[in-house]
């Protein structure tokens, strides 16, 4: 057992695929921030179109999601990831042509699926190259790699267009993600986690579609998900409104450098103490976050919400995935990661609309107070869902 805990997580296959993971959401994030810029100055467009293309490459990615676990059974991880990247690469390059607002929004359907694809993969690969007893620490660093983007992203986009054109921009993202694209030609998928391609061609039901095994976590991180939209979606309209949108700007930065120094321990605590001692903590803390953010009215009580919500709400996503990982057996974690990442991709689209109403008809501090309500009742659902599991699986245990 001792030993096993000193299995390396830095591995070169994990560092690849971490860094192509990082590339991918720099990439995602910085063309979610700027593009309706482009759309509104450059297109002469509306607001509506210019949030028309943040949503048009989230329906594309949850609509492949589910068909994404069969594509990477008849292809196999290392070419899903291969294909996938370089296709998310080649849509990069296209950008630099587009003048138009219509040819735009087929890029951006276009551009879903191959991201979609992509991070089903990247996350079934990651949980596959981990070792099994410090998963839980393993993808909460993999996560990392996306809430640095989630800063990074943003921060280049708006840095670059300060000095330069839009053209300018979609050119580094492209170089970015031919980084990226070698990054990930030096990942190794272990053999045993690879489906039989002869096997899955001969077979298609729901259960190809889908993990049923994992729809339980994968419902409750949808509403957690739901939850954090409103945070993602309407924080920095949020700032502007109560006079703090200076402050807002360094919001996303606080909130991953809390997550980044309580990962490592929370990631180790997943792995020995189990995910309850985890995931029921850190719900109240991001409960407690968001009704602290509802009555934000200075520059430091909206940091000091970004550090709280970022402890919280920062550690629930790589735990939830490693529960739905673990769900399924190995051979099934393409499948366990696809609908996982269905339910949570659908949790943050629906929230941004939901949560759009309930600003028109009560205004952003019942936003945030019915979001932590929805985390308490998270909590309820999370406790009674794992007490079932606890049981169900007590019987092997004790067997064992």
């Amino acid at each position: 057992m001792q030993q096993s805990k000193r299995e390396p997580i830095w591995t070169k296959s994990f560092i690849s695929i971490s860094l192509t993971q990082f590339t991918v959401f720099l990439a995602f994030y910085s063309l979610l921030t700027t593009l309706p810029i482009y759309v509104i100055q450059d297109m002469n467009g509306t607001e509506a179109q210019g949030g028309l293309t943040v949503t048009a490459m989230l329906v594309t990615a949850i609509l492949i999601r589910p068909f994404s676990g069969k594509i990477i059974d008849v292809l196999g991880k290392k070419k899903t990831l291969i294909a996938s990247i370089t296709l998310f690469t080649i849509t990069t390059f296209l950008y630099i042509g587009i003048s138009e607002f219509i040819p735009l929004l087929w890029l951006r359907l276009f551009h879903g699926l191959s991201f979609g694809l992509f991070t089903t993969v990247s996350g079934a690969i990651a949980a596959d190259v981990v070792p099994e007893s410090r998963r839980g620490e393993g993808i909460g660093y993999f996560a990392m790699a996306m809430n640095l983007a989630v800063v990074a992203g943003p921060f280049i986009g708006l840095s670059v267009l300060q000095f330069a054109p839009f053209q300018v921009l979609f050119t580094l993202l492209s170089v970015f993600m031919v980084s990226g694209t070698l990054s990930a030609f030096l990942v190794n998928v272990p053999n045993a986690t690879e489906t039989s391609q002869k096997t899955a061609r001969l077979k298609f039901s729901l259960h190809d579609l889908i993990e049923t095994k994992a729809v339980p976590i994968a419902l409750i991180s949808s509403l957690a998900a739901l939850s954090y939209s409103s945070i993602l979606s309407f924080l920095s309209v949020y700032a502007n409104a109560i006079g703090l949108s200076s402050a807002a700007s360094y919001f996303f930065l606080v909130f991953a450098m809390a997550m980044l120094f309580s990962r490592p321990y929370l990631g180790r605590a997943y792995d020995i103490k189990g995910p309850k001692f985890v995931i029921l903590p850190c719900l109240f803390i991001f409960a407690f976050g968001l009704v602290f953010i509802s009555f934000t009215s200075t520059a430091w009580m909206l940091l000091v919400s970004a550090a709280i919500i970022g402890l919280g709400y920062g550690t629930l996503l790589p735990s939830f995935q490693t529960m739905a990982v673990q769900s399924a057996p190995i051979e099934r974690s393409g499948h366990s990661t696809a609908t996982f990442f269905m339910f949570y991709d659908t949790g943050i689209a629906a929230g941004s609309f939901i949560w759009g109403v309930v600003v028109a008809k009560a205004g952003f501090q019942q936003l945030y107070l019915i979001s932590a309500v929805v985390v308490l009742v998270l909590i309820g659902l999370f406790y009674v869902y794992q007490s079932k599991r606890q049981t169900n699986y007590a019987p092997k245990n004790h067997l064992a």
